[in-house]
């Protein structure tokens, strides 16, 4: 259980997992390692985040919400992943491309990452660039690399050495200075993120095989049938033992790429001027004309955020004991987010197991299991939450605002007392009356099922063993 504060408190017995446990134990020579680039990454990289598409597979959190700024682990959101990163790897110049639904992702990162993150010349910044229409180009953003490409005009007046490509919807920790300097090492043009993949989740993505060098020479974006089985390698050679190089015959691209900065402009103005994608068009071409795209090794923890299984999922693997799938509690790369400057959050004769809590919570007297409860979250007296993540509220309600809400026959923000909620994401500001439930029942698993709407909710299932999403709308 992670929360500033536990009712019911009692002796841990001797097994118990104590806070030690839950930060993950680097090897001593890792974490005192410190890689060193000439020149440094503050002067001689770019970070360049792509905010992605419309968001239709997270749907309906992207609803109102850029994907980027979906939250994540009860305090965070998704982009705080990347800018993380970013800044623990001593890179400070940073720009977030996107043009659906930027609002929210534009206010968050500004009152994150607003003020000076460049040291005292002042040089750092993290950027929001939307797609914008011009005289030069009057289309939307088509793809990742065409998004590159309509901004390189800003891009190339920074006197950095390489572009560094990252994903606003991942989940990993990455020492982005060690990919960088494998990148110079080698000589390579391009060097491109990679980790060991199993056969049923290969189909997703771009899929490479290297020399003996790590030189990648061939690639194949999301293959299947046929050419999935041709794409499959010997792992052995990324130092995998033969069990999982067994489990795991295949070699994906994550979609986080170095470019050295002169390759960057060539391929996008000269070589591939209407490429829209870097996995499938930018990334195979340049290999195809000989440029030398490495492959890097990323063997720890990455998931793509990109459907509500995967989020669902993400989240509450927050919560597994003794270790979580990832974890917040690494002193030497902590996740970074907005200061809100709440008060701890408040437990009241609760039963708490298992589960995240976030920070200016309201608990009383129910019961909470295996969930995330996102910041500012109140729930009332009775109420049982199993199975959840709960993303909070982006503001507390005062007394009168409830009294004003009671007498229009209104419903406050919060879980109300004896509802029960189970494996479903309550998305922010929702407002659930008293003695709702909300979990599975015997309804047909279709895309769409109105319930009731002058309750003024409706259940959507994404697919059969898709957690529930619970909407509500007022």
């Amino acid at each position: 259980m992670d929360m500033a504060l536990a009712s019911k408190a009692s002796p841990p017995p001797s097994n118990a997992t104590t806070a030690e446990q839950l930060i993950p134990k680097r090897d001593k020579a890792a974490a005192n390692d410190s890689t060193y680039l000439n020149p440094q990454a503050h002067d001689s990289v770019l970070g360049i985040i792509l905010g992605g598409g419309a968001g239709t597979r997270l749907y309906p959190l992207t609803k109102k919400r850029a994907k980027p700024a979906v939250p994540l682990g009860a305090n965070y959101r998704l982009i705080d992943i990347p800018v993380s990163n970013c800044l623990n790897s001593n890179i400070s110049k940073i720009y977030v491309l996107t043009q659906f639904n930027s609002a929210s992702l534009n206010r968050h990162l500004s009152r994150a990452y607003g003020s000076n993150i460049g040291g005292y010349k002042n040089e750092g910044f993290v950027e929001v660039l939307a797609a914008q229409q011009s005289p030069d180009n009057p289309n939307w953003f088509q793809g990742t690399a065409d998004a590159v490409r309509q901004y390189l005009w800003l891009f190339e007046e920074h006197n950095v050495m390489e572009f560094l490509i990252l994903a606003g919807d991942h989940l990993y920790r990455m020492d982005y200075e060690k990919f960088i300097q494998a990148h110079r090492e080698t000589n390579a043009d391009i060097t491109v993120a990679a980790l060991p993949m199993d056969e049923k989740r290969a189909t997703a993505f771009g899929l490479m095989k290297i020399d003996e060098e790590g030189r990648i020479i061939e690639f194949a974006e999301k293959p299947k049938g046929e050419q999935l089985k041709a794409m499959m390698v010997d792992t052995t050679i990324l130092g995998l033992d033969d069990v999982r190089a067994k489990e795991m015959p295949y070699i994906a691209s994550m979609g986080i790429y170095v470019f050295s900065k002169d390759v960057m402009l060539q391929l996008l103005r000269e070589q591939f001027p209407e490429a829209n994608d870097f996995g499938s068009e930018v990334i195979p071409g340049a290999t195809s004309i000989g440029k030398r795209v490495q492959a890097y090794l990323y063997d720890g923890y990455w998931e793509d955020i990109g459907t509500i299984a995967a989020f669902y999922n993400a989240n509450l693997g927050i919560t597994k004991k003794p270790m979580p799938d990832f974890s917040f509690y690494d002193r030497f790369a902590p996740i970074y987010t907005q200061p809100r400057h709440l008060p701890p959050s408040k437990v009241l004769d609760a039963d708490v197991t298992d589960s995240v809590i976030g920070e200016g919570c309201v608990i009383k007297n129910c019961k909470i299991n295996h969930s995330v409860v996102g910041l500012r979250s109140c729930i009332s007296e009775g109420a049982i939450i199993e199975d959840s993540l709960l993303m909070g509220a982006d503001y507390y309600e005062t007394e009168a605002d409830k009294k004003l809400l009671a007498e229009k026959g209104g419903i406050p923000i919060g879980i109300g007392k004896n509802s029960c909620i189970r494996r479903a994401i309550i998305d922010k500001n929702a407002r659930i009356g008293d003695n709702v439930k909300v979990f599975q029942t015997d309804v047909p698993t279709v895309k769409n099922i109105n319930l009731d709407f002058s309750l003024g909710y409706y259940i959507i299932l994404d697919m059969p063993f898709c957690p529930l999403i619970f909407n509500i709308y007022f």
